[in-house]
């Protein structure tokens, strides 16, 4: 049993997961920070009213704060936007520049099926000669 969960934690996407989440939380309250003091100040600047949890609605007495939603649509918006111009948008271009141009075509071997190059002669795997 032990041994079943010390293999489970050394795996690597396990671990890799584990970053990916503490380097998410630290990205987290960057992101925070950005939005909330940098860009609603100036859709406030702009608009002339960056929060909208004053804004219910009351039916049959009951309070609907609609406002909240909306602050909350608006920060996912706008978050969602951030870590796509900021982040996966050069990230994609960085990837693209290191990795040059895309590698030559690939078919199946014939006989054990891997992908080889199109101007393959044999199989990497398993030495088969390819047509």
């Amino acid at each position: 049993m032990i041994k079943g969960f010390r293999d489970f934690i050394l795996r690597g996407n396990v671990i890799d997961l584990a970053v990916a989440v503490i380097i998410g939380g630290a990205f987290s309250a960057i992101t925070k920070s950005l939005v909330e003091d940098i860009i609603t100040p100036l859709i406030a600047a702009v608009a002339g009213k960056p929060d909208f949890s004053a804004l219910v609605l009351n039916v049959n007495g009951t309070p609907l704060k609609y406002g909240n939603f909306l602050n909350a649509v608006i920060y996912f918006l706008i978050i969602t936007f951030v870590i796509y111009f900021f982040l996966v948008l050069p990230m994609q271009k960085l990837l693209a520049r290191i990795q040059g141009p895309q590698a030559a075509a690939v078919k199946p071997c014939p006989e054990c099926l891997s992908d080889i190059p199109t101007a393959a002669r044999r199989c990497k795997f398993c030495s088969e000669p390819v047509a």
